[in-house]
């Protein structure tokens, strides 16, 4: 059984990417994670996984703002938006064995770490790093943000977050 950090890690190293890893006390909240990585806030990457009409999908938004619904749906063309329950992310992240996520823990990643559509916030773009949970509320990793799209591949990147 492979976890999802062991994934993230390999992906990376078998790319060349440098990145630096943290293992860190439990972080339940994107200022606590912040603060462990050493990281400013606007440089994490906030995951969440939404369920736009029927499908679920990856957002991803730096950490210090907020993503508007109005703006997705509009975009996106769908008319219900919402976050996946705990239950759902959990079911729909399990594999091969693997127990499932938990709100917090969602790289940033769809395919092949993840099977979701990607979409990524334009303003992570204004960043020279990303820095997130890898697959755990434990373990993060901040890499440099071309790297980051270069493998992400987001399905679409379009402004979808505002600030607090």
């Amino acid at each position: 059984m492979t976890t999802v950090l062991e994934s993230i890690r390999r992906w990376l190293t078998e790319d060349g990417v440098s990145f630096r890893e943290v293992h860190h006390e439990p972080t339940r909240t994107s200022e606590d994670s912040a603060r462990v990585r050493g990281e400013e806030l606007k440089n994490g990457g906030k995951a969440l996984v939404m369920k736009l009409d029927d499908d679920f999908a990856v957002f991803v938004l730096p950490a210090d703002r907020r993503a508007h619904s109005g703006t997705i749906r509009k975009n996106l063309g769908v008319r219900k938006l919402r976050f996946a329950t705990a239950e759902e992310l959990s079911e729909l992240t399990a594999a091969d064995g693997r127990p499932g996520l938990v709100p917090g823990s969602v790289p940033p990643f769809g395919e092949p770490i993840l099977a979701f559509p990607l979409y990524v916030d334009s303003a992570v773009e204004e960043n020279e790093r990303i820095a997130f949970n890898a697959g755990s509320l434990t373990d993060s990793i901040i890499l440099p943000v071309p790297d980051y799209f270069r493998l992400a591949r987001p399905t679409r990147v379009f402004e979808f977050a505002r600030g607090d």
